[in-house]
């Protein structure tokens, strides 16, 4: 379940390889498993089932660590483009005890969690389930943690010709996702709109040279 380490991936992928080789397993690999991604997006509905979960919450936590972090912050931006309620806990603005604190009814939690699965993540979302909350989770493995305990999960691929696991996949299903559930928000339109006019009302983007 527990995958290897990027050291373990460094010594077996990318040590004592010219970066000729290296640059064309890497492209290779990646062409595959964004083949692979897509094949899976086109087959299962794991991500429609999420994106209705996502918006008929009232409020929308999104959890991650480590790398994970990165990827729960991006799916956090895209949907709070378009929906209200959207909080990142990120341990700094939005610490995990405050959330735990306040589940309430209509409140949904995503979570993310690749190997090697962050012992953070996993404590926190499983107190959130055991506390009433509903747990949406996006892993890499079946058999990963929380698998049992979320509502709704999609299970992607992060197989890497590198040390580090391939963000690829992860990435096609974080927008596919933050564009099914903006879709399907009633308000979205509205919301993306005034948003677009307080950004230039703010000055907040330079114009193209």
């Amino acid at each position: 379940m527990t995958g290897s380490s990027p050291a373990e991936r460094f010594d077996r992928n990318v040590q004592r390889r010219s970066a000729q080789v290296l640059k064309q397993r890497v492209l290779d690999q990646q062409r595959e498993a964004f083949e692979k991604a897509l094949a899976w997006a086109a087959e299962h509905d794991a991500i429609e089932q999420a994106a209705a979960r996502i918006v008929s919450a009232r409020r929308r936590y999104l959890l991650g660590n480590g790398k994970s972090l990165s990827y729960a912050s991006l799916l956090a931006a895209d949907l709070g483009a378009g929906l209200s309620g959207v909080h990142l806990v990120d341990g700094s603005h939005l610490r995990p005890l405050d959330v735990l604190g306040d589940i309430r009814q209509g409140d949904l939690m995503v979570a993310i969690l690749m190997s090697r699965y962050r012992r953070e993540t996993v404590d926190v979302a499983e107190a959130y389930v055991a506390h009433g909350g509903e747990l949406v989770l996006i892993t890499d493995a079946d058999d990963a943690p929380l698998t049992g305990r979320a509502t709704t999960r999609i299970v992607i691929g992060t197989d890497t010709a590198s040390y580090a696991s391939s963000p690829t996949s992860v990435v096609l299903a974080l927008h596919l996702l933050a564009t099914l559930t903006i879709a399907s928000s009633k308000g979205a339109g509205r919301r993306l709109h005034e948003r677009d006019a307080l950004a230039a009302e703010l000055g907040l983007y330079r114009d193209p040279a």
